[in-house]
């Protein structure tokens, strides 16, 4: 597995930070689906998806600010070594300390970002998952290792190419059922990979199994 590592420009490091929740769990989704995972997930989000399934994430004011030596603490208390950075947009802060600790730890370092803010911190996996509500920023799809489209309706599709086009070579390509409509769409998404195999079935395997 090939390493981002992006160092931020900025002089400002978040050693605190602004957590809605954070537990142990396995991943639900995408190319680590099944695997252990810390989540931590931040508050703050400016994109505003209609159809977003945490929106009391969106207000970082309404979240505790955790400091980096706690949330590092918290997560070694378990005995998985793989860390999931979400939110919100977690990219609104400045990752850099957090994941300069986390790796300090031993842990390895996943984001689940829509790309609508410029990449900080030091990540060996970035899940992409661009939003029809914010623009990505340019820096971002060339960089992502997962590229993650919720399909809504059928005009997603469209959308997800024009992704697809962004990334890199190397990247994987996933398209998931938005969770309200899954009963509308998977069929669609089906038959769609069946027909474009450059692509993948992302099924949030966590709502099923009914784990956070």
């Amino acid at each position: 597995m090939e390493t981002s590592s992006i160092i931020a420009t900025s002089e400002r490091m978040d050693t605190d930070l602004p957590v809605m929740e954070s537990f142990y769990t396995l991943q639900g989704e995408g190319f680590h689906e099944g695997k252990a995972a810390y989540f931590i997930r931040l508050g703050g989000c400016d994109v505003g998806c209609v159809w977003c399934d945490v929106k009391e994430s969106w207000d970082a004011g309404q979240h505790p600010r955790r400091s980096v030596e706690a949330l590092v603490a918290e997560a070694s208390a378990y005995p998985g070594r793989l860390v999931v950075i979400t939110g919100g947009e977690p990219l609104m802060h400045d990752c850099s300390e957090l994941t300069a600790a986390l790796r300090r730890a031993g842990f390895a370092t996943h984001i689940e970002t829509s790309g609508a803010w410029p990449l900080s911190g030091d990540w060996d996996w970035i899940c992409f998952s661009p939003k029809k509500f914010k623009a990505p920023v340019p820096d971002i799809p060339p960089r992502a290792s997962e590229l993650k489209v919720v399909i809504f309706n059928k005009s997603d599709f469209a959308w997800a190419e024009q992704w697809a086009e962004r990334v890199s070579a190397g990247c994987r390509l996933y398209l998931q059922p938005e969770w309200s409509k899954s009963v509308q769409v998977t069929p669609l998404i089906v038959e769609y990979v069946k027909a474009n195999p450059k692509w993948a079935f992302s099924l949030q395997l966590h709502k099923y199994i009914h784990v956070p």
